[in-house]
């Protein structure tokens, strides 16, 4: 890696740093922005008492100054201890630990989902652009982006667990090829409306390329259409489609949480809504933080990739 892409990492990872800075701020203060007292927020329906009431104070801090308080609060989240939750009693940090691997699982099962059919869908429809197969891909493309994931998840779970009982209705599995059965059909749900974006990134820019002068030479020496492809077209024709793969993965970490719980996947989307309807602040502080941690992790692996695969680009300028 070059002294110049060093800096431009660099810079990257201080101001994520500093973005992730201002959303531990503003998840922390959403334990006093509650309505009420934030003791009402974290007692729930649990009764009250002289002693719950103080050692709640004395747990949270809560007699010390609002910026104290934040302060000894992320000096914990850097350690990842977000405290205790209010609906199961256990550390925060280890019911996300118990369920990360299964949304890690589902968001890495609908990337590569999303990429394969995305870039090899784009393709086909460049090569046939204009004929009945582009115009059938394109029509595909505007209904995949104009369905959201749950809309998605609920239409297939009805079709292909229920009417036709292909897939498991609910769950993560046993482990092994069963998880990946369980997973199939929320990771297809999340990759719909994804993939339509990496298709529609595809066939623009494979289109652009097989109108450059190089491949028409190509062509006028005879070489065959998947030579021309892959040994001509692809390099440059998928840049495009890495840049916005920062943004894939976002979609899909943000989607995972409405399909988590459509499928009944334990995962942390489903653990996010639970501890909403609940108001177990700790528990919604810490997967809201994680979640921010997720979003800019997968958006600089992706300029990262970007910069690697495309050494023309000039980082940090």
């Amino acid at each position: 890696m070059t002294r110049r892409r060093l800096i431009f990492v660099v810079r990257r990872l201080a101001g994520m740093a500093g973005l992730l800075a201002v959303v531990s701020f503003v998840v922390f203060a959403l334990l006093h922005l509650a309505p009420g007292n934030p003791i009402d927020a974290l007692l729930g329906p649990r009764p009250r008492s002289p002693e719950t009431v103080q050692a709640l104070t004395r747990e949270f801090h809560l007699d010390r100054p609002f910026l104290e308080q934040y302060w000894i609060w992320l000096s914990d989240a850097v350690r990842l201890d977000f405290g205790t939750s209010i609906q199961t009693t256990l550390p925060v940090s280890e019911e996300i630990a118990s369920r990360l691997p299964t949304s890690l699982l589902l968001g890495l099962y609908a990337f590569v989902i999303t990429m394969i059919s995305g870039v090899g869908l784009g393709v086909l429809a460049a090569v046939k652009r204009g004929g009945p197969v582009d115009r059938a891909v394109v029509g595909g493309v505007v209904v995949g982006m104009s369905t959201p994931a749950f809309v998605a998840a609920v239409v297939l779970l009805y079709a292909f667990a229920i009417q036709i009982p292909w897939f498991p209705v609910f769950g993560q599995g046993a482990g092994g090829l069963d998880t990946l059965w369980h997973l199939t059909l929320p990771a297809i749900a999340l990759a719909m409306a994804t993939c339509a974006l990496v298709v529609k990134h595809t066939r623009s820019s494979i289109a652009g390329v097989l109108d450059q002068d190089y491949i028409v030479f190509a062509r006028a020496r005879g070489l065959s259409v998947p030579r021309i492809l892959f040994r001509y077209s692809l390099r440059n024709a998928l840049i495009p489609v890495i840049t916005v793969s920062g943004l894939v993965l976002t979609s899909l970490i943000i989607g995972a949480v409405l399909v988590e719980v459509t499928f009944s996947v334990e995962g942390i989307g489903q653990l996010l809504v639970k501890s909403a309807v609940a108001k177990d602040i700790p528990m919604i502080q810490g997967v809201t933080l994680l979640t921010a941690a997720l979003v800019m992790g997968a958006n600089l692996l992706a300029d990262i990739i970007y910069m690697v695969v495309d050494p023309r680009i000039r980082m940090g300028t």
